[in-house]
């Protein structure tokens, strides 16, 4: 089963998300741009992962729960999890690593939950745009002990990636790690070996809906897989190097 993907969207949750990154505006860009799967990754929260979900049901797009997490070194560190109940726990034991520094709208933005038709539910208080306290070598343990699994994010970046924070792809088990559209592949294998082995994505990183691209970089899964654990599941596997799959981009 082939589809395409973008697992790393922003949403007006994110400080740094525009007012206009709905939930339910996401999921309708999302359709209209061909993905068949993707994944809210808001900066250190999963808050508005509910109402992208419920906005996707009867669509066929597949909503991945996820986050942008921030690591103690500065370095972003892309998670996935197979449920929203996992999403809410993981995101609830993240907010307890973050620093007690309160947000400032006027400042950094604001930090919307909306439900699925962007009713205010409530703002986030506690800035989401800060470190937490759990180092790269944290974070895929901890979030594979909610059934899911995490990959570095735009690696090619010289800020807020493991490779401008470490120098490297630290060696800590990570089966794929995320490029930019405009990454050059060749040169990032030479300049990160172990990047050979692992999948590589292409994700949009899109805090804006004119940032969200047409489908392009899509996955084939096994038939099988999908059917036994559904497309989300079959997607965290997979990437988590537990199941097979190819990447391609068209």
């Amino acid at each position: 089963m082939r589809i395409a993907y973008d697992l790393h969207l922003h949403s007006c949750l994110s400080p740094c998300g525009d007012r206009d990154m709905t939930p339910s505006n996401l999921v309708n860009m999302a359709r209209l741009a061909g993905l068949d799967c993707i994944a809210l990754t808001d900066h250190n929260s999963c808050l508005n992962v509910p109402a992208a979900r419920k906005a996707a049901e009867g669509t066929g797009l597949t909503v991945v729960p996820g986050m942008e997490l921030c690591t103690a070194e500065e370095a972003h560190v892309v998670c996935l999890l197979p449920t929203e109940a996992a999403a809410l726990e993981f995101s609830a034991a993240v907010r307890r690593t973050l620093p007690d520094v309160e947000n400032r709208p006027e400042i950094f933005g604001e930090q919307l939950i909306l439900d699925e038709e962007e009713g205010l539910l409530g703002q986030e208080e506690l800035l989401l745009a800060t470190a937490s306290s759990l180092s790269v070598d944290q974070v895929l343990p901890l979030v594979r002990s909610y059934g899911g699994t995490a990959f570095p994010a735009h690696i090619d970046r010289p800020s807020y990636s493991v490779t401008a924070s470490l120098g490297d792809i630290p060696p800590v088990g990570f089966a794929a790690a995320e490029l930019t559209v405009r990454a050059e592949e060749d040169e990032m294998l030479r300049r990160y070996p172990l990047l050979a082995g692992m999948l590589r994505l292409v994700n949009s990183d899109a805090h804006y809906l004119h940032q969200i691209p047409d489908a392009g970089p899509w996955i084939e899964l096994a038939d099988e897989s999908v059917r036994e654990m559904g497309p989300a599941l079959a997607v965290i596997s997979a990437l988590d190097g537990r199941a097979p799959c190819r990447l391609g981009r068209s």
